[in-house]
């Protein structure tokens, strides 16, 4: 059976510097997603869609390894973050913004086996918010990222030091801003935990 490590396979899209940004290209790639809005801190939909997005993760992953298919570990959780006004897009003031979940998957993950996983959630669990869930590809090309070290509340000054990268390098933002959560809040002390900050750009007038 096929044995994947996509966060070892891919090293450097997880394990940027944490002294400064670097430019990368990201491949397209696939992932479970589910969209929600407003603080993640504040909103009751937050937490019962991280939940429900790991438990068909999960599902998904020991339903292919059962079959056969491939074996492969569950990778952090990611989010996409911004404003339908790019220009109010704030750190501190997030009543405003949207966001979509995301967990990543190998490719021989389809359709067809994610209807299968969120009908078992739906009967193990009664998750009717699986059904929201969907299998979708992501093509973000060149990014800038930095590894952020310490709590998410203090990730301001690291989104600062990116865009201002970004600019200084000729560059302009395009795309959605991206974090990759890997750190565990429930168990890793704040100052401690580690989350990848991604910001798709390109060219001026590209």
């Amino acid at each position: 059976m096929l044995q994947l490590d996509l966060k070892k396979q891919y090293k450097p899209l997880f394990n940027p510097p944490s002294a400064g940004p670097v430019l990368v290209e990201v491949p397209e790639f696939q992932y479970l997603m589910l969209d929600g809005s407003g603080d993640p801190n504040n909103t009751a939909e937050y937490q019962p869609k991280v939940e429900t997005l790991y438990s068909v993760a999960y599902t998904l992953k020991f339903m292919l390894k059962k079959a056969g298919t491939v074996d492969y570990g569950v990778t952090s959780l990611e989010g996409l973050w911004w404003v339908e006004d790019y220009e109010s897009f704030s750190m501190t003031d997030r009543r405003n913004w949207l966001w979509t979940l995301l967990i990543l998957q190998p490719e021989q993950v389809t359709n067809g086996h994610l209807a299968a996983a969120v009908a078992e959630v739906e009967r193990k669990k009664g998750l009717e918010l699986a059904r929201k869930v969907r299998l979708e590809k992501l093509a973000e090309g060149l990014v800038a990222q930095v590894m952020h070290l310490g709590p998410y509340s203090a990730e301001e000054p690291t989104v600062r030091g990116l865009h201002d990268f970004i600019t200084q390098n000729g560059y302009e933002l395009t795309g959605k801003h991206h974090e990759i959560y890997l750190s565990d809040p429930r168990r890793v002390a704040p100052e401690k935990m580690k989350t990848v900050i991604r910001q798709p750009v390109k060219r001026p007038g590209s």
